[in-house]
């Protein structure tokens, strides 16, 4: 090793050398004495530029960059508009250097604050307490054409209590639908919340000012979050993955006859699982404690005639949610310090009042 390293003519390559002497180079590297070490070369940001701009050009550039007439430009074009002047200061990538060193590179322009919405946190006991609705589209026949469907639905039965089909999606259809599903279920000043997204017809100042004027209290999920209005969302995928959802319609008459059919069932035969099997209708009018009453009596009798069968013991009927929330506050937020929930009031439900459905074509 030592031969190696003293006495190699600096013409002979190192892995030659190596090589006939049966080393390894990491081994020559590692062993070889501190004194024959090559000094550690300079970084390549610490060299000196021989013709990097010296200080006082350095300040010219950032002094005409923040000026008034460029202050709000990209170094792009203020390099353009100085050089159509036959003005040359340095070129682009040395300007964003300099204001990088100033940490200005980012936009430039005035920009609008960071938007912070509120967390939607909805909760409903009963029905009537909690409206949530939204738009989807409907393919037809005609490539590049929609129909558009508005749904609305109550929080705590999953009642569909309006819906409308029509060919263009605005304000005005909303405004009419919510207007007819308010008078028709007498709701009181105060007694309701109807639960939204951020589209054009649910922010429009005229479909506001009508919640207004029920003293309907108007609540929007935050911007691109889905999860805020999930049940809008799953009821649609309910109904588009029905076996028999045609995928396409012929026209408005095909779609209304089609949805007809599919909320009559929905509300009236549909065993929600988010009900613990009831239907919508039973919850929504209260039918639901008969048919517990007659579940749990089902249960009894088979209990009484084989309770070997029931390992757990005497077995109960399910009862719907007490309580139906959207963005629901965790026992952990809680422990947290997070807000309570924010619980509405309400005024006693008309049950008498059925709407089966509320179909307005433009």
């Amino acid at each position: 090793m030592m031969s190696l390293v003293e006495h190699r003519d600096p013409v002979i390559p190192l892995v030659p050398a190596c090589r006939a002497l049966s080393l390894s180079r990491s081994a020559f590297y590692g062993r070889r004495p501190a004194s024959l070490e090559q000094p550690q070369r300079t970084a390549r940001h610490q060299c000196v530029q021989p013709r990097a701009l010296n200080d006082s050009e350095n300040q010219a550039v950032l002094a005409v960059l923040n000026s008034d007439e460029f202050c709000d430009q990209p170094p792009y074009e203020v390099y353009q508009q100085l050089l159509q002047q036959a003005i040359y200061l340095c070129s682009v990538s040395t300007m964003y250097r300099l204001l990088r060193r100033q940490r200005a590179v980012g936009e430039r322009r005035k920009q609008r604050p960071a938007q912070h919405h509120a967390i939607p946190r909805l909760l409903a006991t009963e029905p009537n307490e909690v409206w949530t609705w939204d738009i989807t589209k409907l393919a037809t026949q005609q490539r590049g054409k929609y129909l558009s469907l508005y749904v609305v639905i109550d929080l705590f039965s999953r009642f569909v209590v309006a819906w409308m089909i029509s060919r263009k999606e605005n304000s005005a259809l909303a405004q009419q639908l919510m207007d007819e599903a308010l008078v028709r279920y007498g709701v009181g000043p105060g007694q309701l919340t109807i639960h939204q997204d951020r589209g054009a017809p649910m922010t429009a100042h005229n479909y506001l000012e009508l919640m207004g004027e029920f003293k309907v209290t108007s609540s929007h999920s935050r911007p691109r979050v889905s999860n805020d209005n999930p049940f809008s969302e799953s009821q649609f995928k309910t109904c588009k993955y029905q076996p028999d959802y045609p995928g396409v319609f012929t026209n408005v008459s095909h779609s209304r006859q089609w949805f007809e059919r599919y909320f009559d069932w929905y509300n009236f035969d549909h065993h929600h699982s988010g009900l613990e099997g009831y239907t919508p209708e039973q919850v929504f009018t209260g039918q639901h404690e008969a048919v517990h009453a007659e579940r749990q009596k089902g249960l009894d009798d088979q209990y009484g005639k084989h309770p070997e069968r029931f390992v757990a013991g005497r077995p109960l009927a399910a009862r719907p949610p007490s309580e139906v929330a959207i963005n629901p506050i965790t026992p952990q937020m809680l422990e947290e310090g997070a807000p309570n929930m924010v619980n509405f009031p309400t005024l006693p439900v008309a049950q008498n009042i059925l709407m089966k459905n509320t179909l307005i074509l433009d």
